[in-house]
C-alpha cells in the first residue's frame, strides 16, 4: 500500500492537472470570441470606408425616394407628379393644370371678398374737413345681374357728376367768408343764431348767410353739409372750413362768454370780433 505522502502527491498532481485542462480550455473560448469580434469590426470599417469611397450618381428626378432604415418607398420628387418615375410631357402638364387651379381659386376668393366688404370712403374733404363719403362708388353687380349693367354704370356717373358740382357750389359759398351761417329764412332756430353772430357781435368781415330755402341747391347743399360736417340740420355755422354746431352751441358759446375767443381760435387775424353795446344791454 502506497504511503500517505505518496498519495497526496498523486492528489495534487491531480488536481493541477485538471486546473491546467480548465484554464487551457477557457483560453481557447476566449481567443476564439476575440477573433471573431475582430473580424467583425474589420469587415464592417472596410464596408464602410469603400461605401464612403465610391461615388454613386444621385438620383434622377421621379425616382422613388427609399427609408435608408426600413428600404420602404417614402415618396417621390415632387416633380414627378405622377408617379411613374421619369419627369415627362405629363408631369409638366399636370403641375401647369395645378397652378392655373390655384391663381384661379384664388382670384375667386378675392372676389368674393371684395363683394362682402362695404364700399371703401372717400378721403375726407379738406374744404370742411370733417366727415366723408362713399357715395359715387360703382358696386361690381352679383353674378346673373346682366341686366342692370348699363343702369349700374349710367347713374353713378351722373351723381358723380352732380357732386362736383355741389362740391365746387359749396366750396364757391365758403370763399365768400372766414364765417358762413347756412340757414333757412322761416326757421326759428336759425334766427337765433343769427341775431347774436349778426346784431349782438360785430365781425368783421361781415358773416355771410346761405339761405337754403332760397337757393336753388338748396337741399343738395344740406344733404352734402350733412355728409361732411355730420349736421343735417340748420342753422349750421361754418368758420374757417369748421363747424360749430348749431343754435344751442352758439347760445351755450355765447352765454359761457367763450364765442369770441372760439371765433378767433379758428379764424385767426382774418376776423376781428367785439360785442355791441346796445341800450338795453341784456344778452
Amino acid at each position: 500500500m502506497p504511503s500517505p505522502r505518496r498519495l497526496r502527491l498523486v492528489m495534487l498532481a491531480a488536481v493541477l492537472t485538471v486546473v491546467l485542462i480548465l484554464f487551457y480550455s477557457s483560453g481557447l473560448d476566449d481567443s476564439k470570441k476575440d477573433t471573431r469580434s475582430f473580424q467583425d469590426f474589420y469587415h464592417k470599417t472596410m464596408d464602410g470606408m469603400s461605401k464612403k469611397g465610391s461615388t454613386s450618381p444621385p438620383s434622377p428626378q421621379g425616382q422613388a425616394v427609399l427609408d435608408s432604415k426600413t428600404g420602404a418607398k417614402a415618396g417621390h420628387i415632387p416633380a414627378d407628379t405622377d408617379g411613374d418615375g421619369d419627369v415627362d410631357e405629363d408631369d409638366r402638364r399636370a403641375s401647369a393644370g395645378t397652378k392655373e387651379r390655384l391663381r384661379q381659386a384664388e382670384q375667386k376668393a378675392k372676389d368674393l371678398a371684395n363683394e362682402k366688404s362695404p364700399l371703401k370712403p372717400d378721403p375726407p374733404s379738406e374744404v370742411v374737413g370733417k366727415g366723408n363719403s362713399a357715395d359715387g362708388q360703382v358696386k361690381k353687380p352679383a353674378a346673373g345681374g346682366a341686366g342692370t349693367v348699363g343702369k349700374a354704370k349710367d347713374a353713378p356717373a351722373k351723381e358723380s357728376k352732380e357732386e362736383k358740382e355741389i362740391d365746387a357750389e359749396l366750396n364757391a359759398i365758403l370763399k365768400k367768408a372766414p364765417v358762413i351761417i347756412f340757414s333757412k329764412s322761416y326757421c326759428p332756430y336759425s334766427k337765433r343764431a343769427k341775431g347774436i353772430l349778426l346784431e349782438k357781435y360785430a365781425i368783421t368781415p361781415a358773416p355771410y348767410v346761405v339761405e337754403l330755402d332760397e337757393h336753388p341747391q338748396g337741399r343738395q347743399l344740406q344733404d352734402r353739409l350733412k355728409l361732411k360736417t355730420e349736421r343735417g340740420t340748420v342753422p349750421n355755422v361754418i368758420i374757417n372750413g369748421v363747424s360749430i354746431g348749431g343754435s344751442d352751441e352758439i347760445v351755450e358759446l355765447d352765454n359761457a362768454d367763450k364765442l369770441v375767443a372760439r371765433i378767433k381760435g379758428l379764424a385767426g387775424k382774418r376776423v376781428a370780433v367785439a360785442e355791441r353795446f346796445s341800450a338795453g344791454g341784456g344778452k
